[in-house]
């Protein structure tokens, strides 16, 4: 299965990028964007790709482990960005984003050490996509935007492993759907 670590952001959160998102959207060539649906609204740890199902077990303990080693952490969602010359454009955040990147540090070695086959390491990046494009658009007015954006404070206190399925109907537009398959809480020890 298709997978990958997450933290996502609360219901009272993801209703404060609901609204800048809609704000987004009333620029000019919005419609050219597919925008991101509130399911699909998470910062990716690690991702892991297609996991034989005889690995999820060691990797599901593994990144158990790597909660319990982790202290909640307080985090909000802050500024924004492209990627790839307009082929994504996210949120970023502020707050603990040390101990973000080192959740996300923990998350890829508990995949490397369960067996999960892994890409090169990069440096960790804290972002939340909110639109994509096959195409080159230029998104500096929405990154102008989003640099104004700051949400509320949250206390993360939890990592998920989440399921991506993908689209499969050829829809244009049709947005992968995620199956949050298990959580774990932050700070639990081991």
């Amino acid at each position: 299965m298709r997978l990958f670590a997450a933290v996502l952001p609360p219901e009272d959160i993801a209703d404060e990028l609901a609204a800048e998102v809609a704000r987004l959207r009333q620029l000019p060539d919005a419609g050219r964007l597919r925008w991101t649906g509130r399911p699909g609204w998470h910062f990716t740890l690690a991702f892991y790709g297609e996991v034989a199902d005889d690995l999820v077990p060691d990797l599901s303990d593994r990144l158990a482990r790597a909660a319990g080693r982790t202290p909640p952490f307080s985090l909000s969602l802050a500024g924004g960005g492209q990627f790839g010359h307009g082929r994504a454009l996210w949120t970023g955040a502020q707050g603990n984003v040390t101990e973000l990147r080192l959740l996300a540090d923990r998350a890829e070695a508990a995949a490397r050490k369960a067996g999960v086959p892994m890409g090169e390491h990069r440096r960790y990046k804290a972002h939340l996509t909110v639109a994509r494009s096959r195409d080159a658009v230029d998104v500096r007015p929405y990154v102008d935007l989003l640099r104004e954006f700051t949400g509320r404070s949250w206390d993360v206190a939890d990592v998920a492993l989440v399921r991506s399925n993908l689209p499969r109907s050829g829809v244009p537009g049709e947005q992968p759907r995620y199956e949050v398959v298990t959580r774990w809480a932050l700070g639990g020890g081991g």
